[in-house]
């Protein structure tokens, strides 16, 4: 009986328990699932829907990948005010870090007197010790300064191109700035003068690799003019200068504005430059030609603080004195004033005395006239073989006596001045020196005016007459670059370059059209030319790239066998990115497959776009002439 009640007791506990349990079971989940649901609710609300969220008990799991640590650490928060925050297991991972971003790199080159600087940004793929060697072969090794910065990063495509460029092209520079990035290269620097700015320009597009792009700027500063000198005569045609030089250009406003006061009947042209003996120099040159032209005939010649006018034979001494003396009253006081008024010439038995030379289109000298001893003779037949050539010369000269003491002087210079001509005529009398011809220096007037005033000396008169003359073209004239790019395109459009079908070779057919090709290549000259070869789209993209790159690369070769310079050339290949025609149809795809000859030209300015696609302006990969891409796989590309 007792065990029976010890039995209904246990029985009783056990079911009390088990019920417990189960009411505690539910209990958990109730409080589980609540606290999911309203921690999911917060993460939405703040729009952390990448977290995962699983309640386990108590404990509440966050899993997931947040973007960034403060994307975590906000989305930790933002559930631990929801939650107690003892209770948040974080499982939450991170993203991995994205690569940044290479940094663009750049070098800039300083080069003057004091030395070589080099500053900038490069990769650790750049020789440093290399560049810095190079520059101090340029310079003494002290006056180089390094400055350059490296960074870990892959060498981008056409920084070495355009770091080995620049360095080598600082031996041409004594004076420059050179800005390096990618592809391409600025250089900025200063010449002695326009022929120098000119050689300068050819040789450093010379030198440049094909693939790399260039903006050159060049300046050449002011000429040092000496003597400084204007020239300015008045005669019955009217005014003119023979030679004019200013300071600046209100300086050579003003004196041109004089010059049309006094009667200039052509479109005179002023020399800007350096060597001004006087900040009054247009003041005083608007000074003597107003004077001159009250005169009414004549010259006036200014050589740096000197000026000698000169009137005609029948000018009125009335009026001439009072003209120099309102000029000498007048003038700036650094100028000393020369005036001539010339007197008749009288009569004598034996004439004037003269010495004539002259020059004929062909070289040839005569020399005539009057010397004053042996010595001299001889002297002037041995200048004049100098200057003109021994064979050209022929003497016919004779000595006499009572001739002006500097007549040696007056003789040498006019043959001086007459060799700077092409073709002429000299006539030294005592009063004057007079030359008449014709140069191909657009110069050479302003050039003869600044040397007679120099060696004949403020008293000496003298006259010009000389003409200019456009230079004759050379018979091996190169052909201007665009005409040579007309011309190549417009011999493939009566016969194209083909290729057998599928291969790099170039078909028999097309070999008269590659020795037209050369023909006008090696009349181009120097000429920067990218060789660019284009497919149809049949095939894989990356088989037609590099058929079209084996191709241009054929036509190259094609070209080096005939004897074309091809150092500043470059072949590339952009396949099937570059369609002419729709490539749906066969006569479309035949005007796609195609070999384009391309002229590369210089960059304006480092802001400008480049003249070439964003492609093109890429270096071809080099190939050797007997290196082409296999094109032999099962799928035809596009032939």
């Amino acid at each position: 009986m007792r065990l029976s009640s010890l039995l209904i007791v246990s029985l009783t506990f056990l079911a009390a328990a088990g019920l417990s349990l189960v009411a505690a079971g539910f209990a958990v989940t109730g409080v589980e699932r609540s606290t999911e649901i309203a921690v999911r609710r917060t993460l939405d609300e703040t729009r952390n829907d990448w977290a995962e969220v699983t309640a386990d008990g108590l404990q509440v799991i966050l899993n997931g990948t947040a973007p960034d640590e403060a994307t975590r650490f906000t989305a930790l928060s933002v559930v631990g005010g929801t939650v107690d925050a003892a209770r948040i297991i974080d499982l939450i991972q991170i993203a991995p870090t994205a690569d940044l971003a290479p940094p663009r790199f750049s070098v800039e080159i300083l080069r003057n007197d004091s030395g070589i600087s080099i500053i900038g940004l490069i990769p650790t793929g750049t020789d440093r010790a290399a560049i810095v060697e190079q520059l101090s072969g340029l310079v003494r090794e002290e006056r180089v300064t390094d400055l350059l910065e490296t960074a870990s990063y892959s060498t981008p495509a056409g920084w070495i191109d355009a770091m080995g460029y620049a360095v080598s092209a600082l031996r041409y520079l004594p004076r420059a700035k050179i800005s390096v990035v990618s592809g391409l290269v600025t250089i900025t620097a200063i010449s002695d003068s326009r022929e120098e700015k000119q050689a300068l320009e050819k040789t450093l597009t010379r030198a440049a690799p094909p693939g790399l792009r260039l903006s050159i700027d060049i300046s050449a500063p002011r000429p040092v003019i000496t003597p400084f000198t204007l020239r300015y005569h008045i005669d019955e045609a009217g005014g003119s200068f023979d030679a004019c030089s200013a300071e600046s250009e209100a300086s050579r406003d003003r004196i041109l504005a004089a010059a049309q006061l006094a009667g200039q009947t052509n479109t005179p042209s002023c020399v800007i430059g350096m060597g001004v003996p006087s900040p009054n120099w247009a003041r005083a040159a608007e000074l003597s030609i107003a004077s001159l032209a009250q005169l009414g005939a004549g010259s006036v010649t200014i050589a740096n603080a000197d000026i000698t006018l000169v009137a005609t034979v029948d000018t009125s001494p009335e009026l001439f004195d009072q003209v120099i003396g309102e000029l000498e009253a007048a003038l700036p006081k650094v100028f000393a004033l020369h005036a001539v008024l010339p007197e008749p010439e009288a009569d004598t038995q034996g004439g004037v005395p003269e010495f004539t030379a002259t020059l004929s289109p062909e070289g040839l000298v005569q020399l005539r006239g009057r010397l004053s001893d042996e010595t001299l003779r001889h002297l002037v037949d041995s200048y004049a073989k100098a200057r003109f050539g021994s064979e050209s010369v022929y003497t016919a000269t004779r000595v006499v006596n009572d001739l002006p003491i500097n007549w040696s002087v007056r003789v040498l210079t006019g043959l001086e001045a007459l060799s700077l001509l092409q073709r002429g005529a000299l006539l030294v009398t005592p009063d004057n020196v007079i030359l008449r011809g014709m140069s191909h220096q657009e110069e050479a007037t302003a050039e003869i005016a600044k040397l007679l005033s120099a060696k004949l000396g403020e008293a000496e008169s003298y006259a010009l007459d000389i003409s200019y003359e456009e230079p004759p073209e050379p018979e091996d004239k190169p052909v201007e670059p665009e005409v040579c790019e007309a011309e190549l395109a417009s011999i493939q459009e009566a016969g194209k370059i083909a290729f057998e079908p599928g291969s790099a070779t170039i078909a028999s057919q097309s070999r008269d059209t590659m020795d037209a090709i050369a023909e006008i290549l090696e009349r181009c000259g120097d000429m920067r030319l990218e060789i660019q070869g284009h497919t149809d789209s049949q095939g894989r993209e990356e088989m037609n790239q590099n058929l079209s790159q084996a191709r241009a690369q054929s036509v190259l070769n094609e070209l080096r066998t005939r004897r074309v310079p091809t150092s500043s050339y470059a072949a590339k290949g952009y396949g099937e990115t570059n369609p002419i025609a729709d490539n749906g149809t066969e006569e479309g795809r035949e005007q796609n497959r195609r070999i384009t000859f391309h002229l590369i030209r210089l960059e304006q300015g480092p802001e400008q776009e480049s003249t070439l696609d964003a492609a093109a302006a890429e270096k071809a990969e080099d190939l050797s002439p007997t290196e082409t891409p296999d094109t032999t796989e099962q799928e035809l590309p596009g032939q």
